[in-house]
């Protein structure tokens, strides 16, 4: 790695021109060709996909949306009424993509009008079939051309459904509330910058190439916005620990070309392993077997890969380019001094470190570690808690916030027409012969009397030998009892219908699909977890060649992220705070949310814990002291992690103000999981189970050792060591300690400063 960092470095402007010309080569692709996303129906095999089947394909090809009225102080059915409307459902039939409309003032279907004036439930509703080509734009703004004081018109349904757009201005903020943090940190304009610049470039070019690639492989449009959360948090990241050890470097009285060098062997072999873990877990999406998941998956997975990439060659000839202003000000006139360092200045120095708060809290958490552990334990299950009341499925209009065009128009159709008027299960009927049309009549008069149903339509041929039966629930889709109907419905009311006959029911449409898809997701979730926890177990075991290490470290990993869902199920799923970031009521965490939560969640816990085991293992190596190995890493790594999980959460959380309530979902959930991953796991709870253990955490068995390849995550830092009693340097070097660099001495200097 140190031969790609120094290349870059003397070769910086080949290489910020093959990054420039790459960008502008991908822009004119994305010019010329556009993108071409699509959400992928790939369902799991179900009874809803079954059911679809026997429709065949045109069961797909339309939807149907909604135009509802509502009149105040005149029946909705009057005169007046039914002219203006029947006219404004004329031109939205005349429109190009609409295919039909069904008016509730047609003599044989008074079932969409509720005309009872004196309940003030006078609303009636159209149904309207479109296809792809339809401008729903165009749709709304004719309907509600006939609004008034006394008419409120609204749509809404599956096919008006309204698409919200990213804030774009919340994440604004948070990329510059990131680049305050790096500013407080570094006391330097332009290393502060380099992190966001690195990792905007790296997610501008890896966003590019996706929409490139989305002619060649199914994505859905939200894999720009999952791409570009994940990208910018761990693409900051990366470059905050390449930046920070090169600036370690300098200090330390290495040259530039130099302190790239070992930044590069250091910090980038970390940074190209910890984005492994995070691609492997992504692209791990696959086991799910959902095409839209691994295809959200594959996108993130380019991004992080790119982020990387830019790392470990694009910040390297920045900060060739750069020099020494990556140093703060006080520290550059120190290094243009040259010079010598008086040896007092240094030991004042040293005693102010080792008064820091960092070894002050390294120093408590290794003397009290049991108080400590409990204490980390149950911060850790008070929130890890809510996750068992999770429920994964899809929220509807009725949770949608307060005063949307969404939720006005759910608040105009449910008191009329009941909350599951748009949760409509279609019930598909295979019926061979005439005893098993009777089979299917005769269920069709006991679905009334069934718990939860509000009507059910007669049936209706959609083939040979395949009827249809339409069954609208009380509850609305994202209500528990919708779920308890349909597996009431399957498990016991339509297996008994069929008994004695060849009739074949199979319970399907939006609502029904939803449950199969959230269904099939739990069951595969925990295979899921037990793969990433046990990559993780296997990747740690090659880098610390011990066993007790990588277990606490994936045990600790699968804490973080039952943190992490069970953060995001009390404020989505509950409402405790939803409203505040503008995504509406509680409602059911949609299916994609638990799976990039753990893939994502996955990678940067590896990451924060590589980062401070590493320390501590060299520690280990040199002086064989687990107390004082563990207490010089969490000492010397506390600031750059504590500031790296400051970063994600300001970057992560700006995306909670996105508006779509995934993306919010996402973005909460790793930001809070960041934190409490960061604070209690890696800084308390780790370092306190380590020095419980005591020094067998670092056994390995000798059969293993033998079979085990050598994996090196960090390279020798070849740090320039000074002089004990004063540090004599040509120009460019300085001693590290009076210039106030981030992290203490290494090595067995700090051993032997820690031990006095």
């Amino acid at each position: 790695m140190s031969v790609l960092a120094r290349w870059c470095a003397r070769h910086r402007f080949v290489v910020l021109g093959a990054w420039a010309g790459a960008v502008v080569v991908l822009i004119g692709l994305v010019v010329g060709m556009g993108s071409s996303f699509r959400t992928v129906a790939d369902l799991p095999d179900s009874e809803s996909a079954h059911a679809y089947t026997l429709l065949g394909p045109s069961a797909g090809s339309t939807e149907t949306g909604r135009v509802v009225w509502h009149t105040a102080g005149q029946a909705v059915d009057s005169a007046e009424v039914r002219g203006e409307v029947t006219d404004m459902l004329a031109k939205i039939a005349s429109l190009p993509g609409v295919e039909a409309v069904a008016s509730p003032y047609a003599a044989d279907d008074p079932s969409r009008l509720s005309a009872r004036l004196n309940t003030g439930q006078n609303t009636a509703y159209a149904d309207v079939t479109v296809t792809d080509d339809v401008e729903v734009a165009q749709v709304q703004k004719i309907a509600q051309s006939i609004e008034s004081d006394q008419l409120q018109v609204e749509t809404g349904g599956q096919a008006f459904a309204p698409e919200t757009k990213a804030g774009g201005i919340a994440e604004a903020v948070g990329i510059l509330a990131a680049l305050l943090v790096l500013l407080l940190m570094f006391r330097s304009a332009w290393a502060a910058a380099l992190p966001i610049i690195t990792g905007v470039v790296g997610v501008v070019a890896s966003l590019l190439f996706v929409m490139v690639g989305s002619h060649v492989v199914d994505l859905s449009s939200e894999s720009i916005t999952m791409g570009s959360l994940i990208g910018l948090g761990v693409g900051i990241d990366y470059a905050l620990f390449i930046v920070d050890r090169h600036r370690k470097a300098l200090l330390a009285g290495a040259s530039v070309t130099e302190a790239v060098g070992q930044a590069g062997n250091t910090s980038g072999r970390a940074v190209i392993f910890a984005g492994l873990t995070v691609i492997a877990a992504l692209l791990a999406m696959f086991v799910v077997g959902m095409g839209v998941l691994t295809g959200m998956g594959q996108a993130a997975a380019v991004t992080v890969a790119f982020t990387v990439l830019a790392a470990i060659t694009l910040l390297p000839a920045l900060l060739s380019v750069l020099g020494q202003r990556v140093l703060s000000r006080r520290q550059r006139r120190l290094l243009l001094a040259g010079g010598t360092v008086p040896a007092a200045t240094g030991m004042r120095a040293r005693k102010r470190h080792r008064r820091a708060p960092a070894r002050a809290w390294a120093g408590l958490v290794t003397r009290v570690p049991k108080p400590m552990a409990v204490l980390a334990l149950v911060v850790l299950a008070a929130l890890a808690i809510p996750v068992l009341s999770m429920r994964v499925g899809e929220a509807d209009a009725s949770s949608d916030p307060a005063g949307s065009a969404s939720r006005q128009y759910y608040e105009l159709m449910s008191p009329a027409f009941g909350g599951g008027v748009d949760a409509t299960l279609v019930l598909v009927a295979e019926t061979p012969d005439a005893g098993s049309v009777r089979a299917l009549d005769a269920l069709v008069s006991q679905l009334p009397a069934v718990p939860d149903v509000a009507s059910v339509s007669a049936g209706e041929p959609a083939g040979d030998g395949v009827q249809v039966v339409r069954v609208t629930p009380s509850s609305s889709s994202g209500a528990e009892a919708t779920v308890d109907l349909v597996h009431h419905l399957r498990r016991d009311v339509i297996p008994n219908a069929e008994a004695g006959s060849h009739l074949e029911v199979y319970v399907g449409g939006r609502t029904a699909t939803d449950i199969d898809v959230a269904d099939a997701l739990m069951s595969r979730l925990p295979l899921y977890l037990a793969l990433v926890a046990g990559l993780g177990f296997l990747l740690l075991v090659l880098a610390f060649r011990s066993v007790l290490v990588p277990l606490v470290g994936a045990v600790s990993n699968l804490a973080t992220i039952a943190v992490g869902l069970g953060a995001l199920t009390a404020i989505f799923q509950w409402g405790w705070g939803s409203d505040l970031l503008g995504v509406g009521d509680g409602a059911p965490i949609s299916y994609i949310v638990p799976v990039m939560i753990v893939g994502v969640m996955f990678g940067l816990s590896m990451d924060y814990q590589v980062f401070l085991v590493s320390r501590m293992r060299e520690e280990w190596a040199h002086t064989r002291d687990n107390a004082h190995a563990i207490r010089v890493g969490v000492a010397e790594t506390a600031k750059v992690i504590a500031t790296a999980a400051v970063i994600m959460l300001c970057v992560f959380s700006s995306f909670g103000f996105s508006g779509q309530r995934i993306v919010s979902c996402i973005g909460v959930g790793l930001a809070l999981a960041v934190v409490v991953d960061a604070f209690v796991v890696r800084m308390v709870l780790v370092p306190a189970l380590l020095r419980m253990i005591g020094d067998r955490v670092w056994a390995y068995p000798r059969w293993a050792e033998r079979v085990t390849p050598r994996l090196a995550i960090e390279g020798p830092a070849e740090e320039v060591a000074p002089s004990p009693a004063e540090v004599r340097a040509p120009s460019g070097q300085v001693d590290a300690h009076p210039a106030g660099d981030l992290v203490g001495a290494t090595g067995h200097a700090s051993a032997a400063a820690d031990r006095r």
